[in-house]
C-alpha cells in the first residue's frame, strides 16, 4: 500500500471511463448466470436488482424468484469482518419489543433528549426560554431513566474522550431569585470567557438596555424615541420574541389598509409597531480568539442561559466571539388585531419564527413521522426540520423544528395531538400519542435545525434470550466494544428492508437512467400491506392510474410522487426525470447515499481482512493532524452552535488528508484511519485499495474520475469515515425475565403515564443483557450488537430468531401486552 493516493479531478474527459473500462474487462472476467447477451449487441447486461459489482465481493448472489422474499444478507452489501473475530458467539434476540431498542438524540450542547412534561405549553408574554429547553435533556448523557432500576451495571461508564467544557461554569441565577440585573456571579461564570474589560463592556450594553443610545442627527432619531415614548409595550416585550421579517414596522393583521390607533395596527390591519425603521445598534462585545471549538460552544451555551437569549453571539473568521442585543430583544414591532394582547400571551407574529418541539416516534421512520406531522399541523414537510434520521423499529426521541408562520406553541400542541370533539385535552395526558407520534416540550427559536446539528445518540439495548457459554465471555465480548470499539460499518438500516435495496436505486440515478429507477421504486415487493399490494398491481398490470393512486397509501412517498406526477402529465410517462425530481430531496439523496455506502463497506471489510484492526499501516488515510479540528466531520458534518449557516458559509475546502509512510506511524492510532466515500474532492488510498474501488465504480458503469452530474442533485460528494467507531460511553448489565412481553426498559411518554414499567424478575427462565453506550453522529448501535453476538442484523434473519426463540412459549403469562400497536395503514413500508 505504499503507492501514493490518487486524487479525484472534476472535469476529466469522460473517455476516461471507457479506458478504465477496457481495462477492467480485459483483466477481469466474471463468470455469472446473471451476466447475459442481448441480441444485437456487443456488451453484456446485468439482470439482477443488487449492483454488477456484487460480483467482486466473493458472496453468492441471493436468489430472486417471483411471488418469493429476496433475503439479502450483510455480506450482499459489504458486511462481512469483526474485530473480535475468534471470540465466541453469543446470540441474543434485536428489538424483539419496540422498547427494546430506545434512542436518544444528543444535542450540540451535550444534551441527551427527553420527554420532560407532555402538558400543555403556553406562550407566555414575560417568560424567558428555558435554559434547557432546546434539549429538553440533561447535562450531559443519561439514559438511566429509562433502565430497569434492578440493574446492576457490570462496567463504569467510559468517560467521554473530549473535557466537557461546559460543566465548569457555574449554573446562572433563576430570574425569580435575582433581581439584581447584573449579580456578581456574572463576572465570575463569564471570567474563563471574557477579558476583565470586556466584561465590563458587556455589563454597561446591559444596563444601557436593547435600544441603542441616542446620537446627535438633526434631531430625527430623536424625535422617533420621542414619538415611541407614549406607550410602554413599545419599550419592553418578551424575551423570546422576535420580529418575524426584515421589515422593522411589523404588519398589521386580517387585511385592509386602516393605521389603528396609538401606532398599533386596528382590525383592518396597517402598520404597527414602532412608527418607524429601528436605528443601527452599532454596540457589540467581542471576545479574544478561542482556537477551541468546544470552549466556543460553551461560550455561546452559558450567554445564552445567562441573559436568557437577551443577546446573540456570532463566531468570526477570526475565532473571536461577537455579542450583540438579539433582534427583538425587549423591543416592540407589533401589529395584529387590535394591536398587543394585554393578557398574559404576546401577538402571533412577534414570537420568533420558529417552534422546536421534542418528538417520540415508535415504529416509524423520521421521513414518514413528520409526513404525518405535515398533515396534522396543516403544514408543508418541508417547514419540518431535524438533525438527524433515526431507525424506524424502535422508539426514538429527539428535536423537531418548524417554520411556524403563525402557529404558537398552543396551536401545534393541540394539532399534534389531535384536540378536538373526539379528543380532549385530558385523553392527551392519559393516553399515549396516536399512531406512535408523541411530541412534547415546545418552545419558540430564532432558527431551525439542520442536518448534522447533533453529537450522537444515546441509546438502551436490551438483547433478549441471550446465550452464552459464561458471564465472563459476555463481559469479554462487552470490553472488546469498550476498548477496540466496533467496525464503523454502514449497517442494514441503509439498504431498506425491501426486495429492492436502495443502493440499486441510488445506482441507476447515479447513472442518469431515469426509467430504470423508477421501475425500480414501482416494483412489486413481496410480503407488502395489501392496499401497497394492490395499487402497484393497479399500475403495473392494469395501467389504471386513477385506481393507484386511490388505493396507494401517502405513507408510500416515492411511490406516490411519481404517480401523481404522471396524473399531472396526464397519464404520459415519458418524462421519467420529472417524476423522480418530485420526490422529496432528502428520500433521493438517500439512494444515492446508500450507493456510497455500499461501496464504502465491501472497501472497508478488504482493508480489515488484508491488514487487521490493531494498527494503522504503510498507504492508509488519516486526517492531516494540523489541519482543522472542523475537517474531522462525516458526510453532512456540523455547524458550530450559534453560527449562521447562510451567513456563515464559505466555499468548500476538502480535508487535508495525508497518506501514512513508515515514518508516519507510530504518530497516529488505528481510529485515526479514515475510508473514502467515493464522490468529488476526495483522494482514495494507494495500492490494491485505491485500485479496488476504480474496479467497484467501473464495473457499475460510472467513471471513478468524474462523478459531477448536469442535475446537480445527483452530483455525488465524496466525504471520509473513519473505519472504527469507539463508544463515548458504554455500560451493560444482565437481568431474567420469562414473558417475552414483559417491558424490560420503558419510553419517557410510558414513564410520564406510568404505562408498563420496567419488571425484572430475578427467577425468571432467560438472561437478558441491557446495554447504555452513546455513539457519535452516523454511527449505527446495529453495527456494535453485531460485533457482540457474531450474529448477522438483516431483517429476515432477526425475525427467524425471533420466532424460533424458547420464550415465545411464555408469551402473555405474567402480563398482557400493552406495547403501543401502530396500524399498518399509517406506517411507512419499505425505504
Amino acid at each position: 500500500m505504499s503507492a501514493p493516493i490518487i486524487l479525484r479531478e472534476r472535469d476529466q474527459d469522460d473517455g476516461d471511463a471507457e479506458r478504465y473500462a477496457k481495462r477492467f474487462k480485459a483483466d477481469n472476467t466474471i463468470e455469472s448466470e446473471n451476466v447475459v447477451q442481448e441480441e444485437g449487441s456487443s456488451q453484456p447486461t446485468w439482470d439482477h436488482v443488487l449492483p454488477p459489482s456484487h460480483s467482486l465481493l466473493g458472496v453468492p448472489l441471493p436468489e430472486v424468484k417471483p411471488n418469493a422474499a429476496v433475503n439479502f444478507l450483510e455480506t450482499d452489501v459489504g458486511i462481512s469482518e469483526y474485530i473480535g473475530r475468534g471470540e465466541a458467539k453469543i446470540e441474543g434476540i434485536i428489538k424483539q419489543r419496540f422498547t427494546d431498542f430506545l434512542v436518544f438524540e444528543v444535542d450540540q450542547d451535550s444534551n441527551v433528549i427527553h420527554i420532560k412534561t407532555l402538558e400543555k405549553p403556553q406562550s407566555s408574554k414575560n417568560a424567558p426560554e428555558e435554559p434547557n429547553a432546546e434539549g429538553s435533556g440533561d447535562a450531559k448523557p443519561d439514559v438511566e431513566d429509562a433502565v430497569a432500576p434492578a440493574i446492576t451495571p457490570r462496567e463504569d461508564a467510559v468517560p467521554s474522550s473530549s473535557a466537557d467544557v461546559a460543566t465548569s461554569v457555574d449554573p446562572p441565577a433563576s430570574e425569580e431569585t435575582t433581581s439584581e440585573p447584573w449579580p456578581e456571579n456574572f463576572n465570575t461564570t463569564l471570567a474563563p470567557f471574557l477579558s476583565p474589560s470586556a466584561i465590563e463592556d458587556l455589563k454597561k450594553m446591559l444596563l444601557e438596555g436593547p435600544e441603542p443610545p441616542l446620537v446627535s442627527d438633526s434631531g430625527w432619531a430623536g424625535r422617533a424615541a420621542k414619538a415611541a415614548e407614549g406607550s410602554e409595550e413599545n419599550t419592553t416585550a418578551p424575551a423570546v420574541e422576535e420580529p418575524t421579517s426584515n421589515d422593522s414596522r411589523s404588519r398589521g393583521g386580517r387585511g385592509g389598509r386602516g393605521r389603528g390607533r396609538d401606532n398599533r395596527g386596528g382590525r383592518g390591519g396597517g402598520r404597527g409597531g414602532r412608527g418607524g425603521p429601528s436605528r443601527e445598534d452599532p454596540r457589540k462585545v467581542v471576545s479574544e480568539s478561542i482556537d477551541s471549538k468546544d470552549v466556543r460552544t460553551a461560550m455561546h451555551k452559558t450567554i445564552r442561559e445567562l441573559f436568557k437569549g437577551k443577546f446573540d453571539t456570532q463566531a468570526n473568521d477570526d475565532s473571536q466571539i461577537v455579542i450583540k442585543w438579539a433582534r427583538g430583544a425587549g423591543r416592540d414591532g407589533r401589529g395584529g388585531r387590535g394591536g398587543a394582547q394585554r393578557g398574559e400571551r404576546a401577538p402571533r407574529g412577534t414570537y420568533p419564527p420558529y417552534i422546536h418541539f421534542t418528538l417520540q416516534k415508535t415504529n416509524r421512520d423520521t421521513q414518514d413521522a413528520l409526513g404525518h406531522l405535515s398533515r396534522l399541523l396543516h403544514v408543508n414537510v418541508k417547514d419540518l426540520t431535524v438533525a438527524g434520521t433515526k431507525d424506524k423499529r424502535g422508539v426514538t426521541t429527539q428535536r423537531v423544528s418548524l417554520r411556524r408562520n403563525n402557529k404558537t406553541v398552543e396551536d401545534v400542541w393541540k394539532l399534534a395531538n389531535g384536540i378536538g370533539p373526539q379528543r380532549s385535552p385530558q385523553d392527551a395526558l392519559s393516553q399515549r400519542g396516536e399512531r406512535g407520534i408523541r411530541i412534547s416540550d415546545l418552545v419558540y427559536r430564532k432558527a431551525g435545525l439542520e442536518l448534522g446539528m447533533l453529537k450522537g445518540n444515546a441509546f438502551v439495548i436490551t438483547l433478549r434470550n441471550v446465550k452464552a457459554e459464561s458471564t465472563e465471555v459476555l463481559d469479554e465480548a462487552m470490553n472488546t466494544i469498550k476498548n477496540k470499539g466496533f467496525i464503523n460499518y454502514y449497517g442494514m438500516q441503509r439498504f431498506g428492508t425491501a426486495s429492492v435495496p436502495t443502493h440499486a436505486i441510488g445506482l441507476a440515478l447515479l447513472k442518469s437512467d431515469w426509467n430504470k429507477a423508477i421501475d425500480l421504486i414501482l416494483q412489486k415487493r413481496y410480503g407488502e400491506h395489501p392496499d401497497v399490494a394492490a395499487a402497484r398491481d393497479a399500475w403495473l398490470e392494469e395501467k389504471d392510474l386513477d385506481k393507484a393512486l386511490r388505493l396507494l397509501p401517502r405513507r408510500v412517498v416515492a411511490e406516490r410522487c411519481i404517480l401523481e406526477s404522471f396524473k399531472k402529465m396526464k397519464g404520459d410517462t415519458r418524462n421519467a426525470m420529472g417524476a423522480l425530481s418530485t420526490i422529496p430531496r432528502n428520500l433521493r439523496l438517500m439512494y444515492i447515499h446508500a450507493y456510497q455506502s455500499y461501496v464504502w463497506n465491501a472497501i472497508v471489510s478488504e482493508r480489515i481482512k488484508t491488514f487487521g484492526t490493531d494498527k494503522p499501516v504503510v498507504g492508509d488515510l488519516v486526517f492531516d493532524k494540523e489541519a482543522q479540528k472542523a475537517d474531522k466531520m462525516d458526510v453532512d458534518g456540523e455547524e458550530e452552535e450559534g453560527s449562521n449557516p447562510q451567513r456563515n458559509r464559505k466555499p468548500y475546502s476538502p480535508p487535508r488528508i495525508k497518506t501514512l509512510t513508515e515514518e508516519d506511524l507510530d504518530k497516529y492510532s488505528i481510529f485515526d484511519v479514515v475510508m473514502p466515500l467515493p464522490g468529488t474532492d476526495v483522494a482514495y488510498p494507494g495500492g490494491v485499495l485505491g485500485e479496488r474501488y476504480r474496479q467497484f465504480l467501473v464495473m457499475d458503469g460510472l467513471d471513478p474520475d468524474n462523478f459531477v452530474r448536469k442535475q446537480k442533485e445527483y452530483t455525488l460528494n465524496g466525504s471520509y469515515r473513519a473505519i472504527l467507531h469507539l463508544p463515548k460511553e458504554l455500560s451493560w448489565g444482565i437481568m431474567r425475565y420469562t414473558d417475552p412481553d414483559v417491558s424490560l426498559a420503558q419510553s419517557d411518554e410510558d414513564r410520564l403515564l406510568g404505562f408498563d414499567p420496567p419488571a425484572v424478575s430475578d427467577e425468571g427462565k432467560f438472561m437478558a443483557l441491557q446495554i447504555r453506550l452513546t455513539l457519535g453522529t452516523a454511527a449505527y448501535a446495529t453495527m456494535a450488537l453485531r460485533e457482540i453476538t457474531k450474529t448477522d442484523t438483516s431483517t429476515h434473519i432477526q425475525t427467524g430468531l425471533t420466532q424460533m426463540s424458547e420464550d415465545q412459549k411464555f408469551r402473555g403469562t405474567e402480563a398482557e401486552a400493552t406495547e403501543v400497536a401502530i396500524p399498518e395503514s399509517d406506517e411507512i413500508v419499505e425505504d
